[in-house]
């Protein structure tokens, strides 16, 4: 009998471990790490994607970001476990229905922001000076600022910007004051989206977000449509800029995917299919040739 009862509790152990691997896995969400792929657009802008020199740095920056980034997502599930408990959707989260026990996601999520700020340290005092404040600004998130209509959409942009610069303190390319205002308020942009997606698939009872409540549809509608009128404004700009004197406008060709692809991502959102951007962006097939053919469009103008 007792032969009987450790087997079977050794094969519920075993059972217990295999599925916490998988757990755990989703805790460090991947699909956000495309995200992080913000710090390769600075560089790429400038041509500068050619050499080692340049992949080595961008390669350790990207993998900080993901390796941090997965750190906060475990420390603010800890710190929400009660709050997604009682969220239709947030509850299946692995910390939240009990799979992944709080120490261990905490001892994780300390590992991993460590080995983040480890890798950024190796690539220059700059990145690993952007990377801290990343980790600040999503900490005040967390803790305040997420309380605070209209803030919390500019600190979550703000995390959106920080990989932007990221990308170019690890290369030494120079960022633009287009640039920068075109990452912002497009990052501001699908903010507000996501956040119009939320209120439609939960209404303001149905989230833990304690600012959606102050968010009527329309306002967020507003956010939208002046953070993308401003980021097409300066894409334009620049573009028009960069191709002073060219016998072929190949920077403002670009201009046609970059609005079509904001236009057809609004159409999304008034669906409601704004609430996961990346899942959205990879998903909708449109979205995907609009993306490609931007990027076919800017690589033969900085080839040229």
């Amino acid at each position: 009998m007792s032969e009987i009862l450790a087997g079977g509790l050794s094969k519920v152990a075993s059972q217990k471990r295999a599925a916490l691997a998988p757990a755990l896995l989703r805790t460090a969400r991947p699909r956000q790490w495309l995200k992080n792929g913000l710090v390769l657009t600075a560089p790429a802008g400038a041509g500068a994607l050619g050499s080692w020199e340049t992949l080595r740095p961008l390669s350790l920056t990207f993998l900080a970001f993901c390796l941090v980034a997965s750190g906060v997502y475990f420390l603010n599930d800890v710190r929400d476990v009660e709050q997604d408990r009682r969220h239709p959707r947030k509850c299946a989260r692995p910390i939240a229905a009990g799979v992944v026990p709080i120490p261990v996601a905490i001892f994780l999520g300390i590992v991993l922001m460590l080995f983040g700020f480890a890798t950024a340290s190796a690539v220059g005092w700059p990145v690993a000076a952007v990377v801290a404040g990343y980790v600040a600004l999503t900490s005040a998130y967390t803790v305040w600022l997420k309380n605070l209509p209209v803030i919390e959409l500019a600190a979550v942009a703000g995390c959106f910007v920080a990989r932007a610069l990221a990308g170019g303190a690890a290369t030494d390319v120079p960022l633009s004051r287009w640039y920068l205002i075109v990452v912002s308020f497009t990052a501001l942009f699908v903010v507000a989206a996501k956040r119009h997606s939320e209120q439609l698939e939960n209404g303001t009872s149905g989230s833990t977000r304690a600012a959606l409540a102050a968010y009527p549809l329309s306002f967020l509608r507003y956010v939208w449509m002046l953070a993308s009128g401003v980021g097409v404004v300066a894409y334009c700009l620049w573009a028009f800029a960069q191709d002073a004197g060219a016998t072929v406008p190949m920077h403002t060709l670009t201009i046609i995917p970059f609005v079509l692809f904001l236009l057809h991502y609004a159409l999304l959102v008034e669906r409601g299919e704004g609430g996961a951007p990346e899942e959205l962006i990879v998903r909708d097939r449109t979205l995907l040739v609009l993306g490609s053919a931007w990027v076919a469009l800017y690589a033969a103008a900085v080839a040229l």
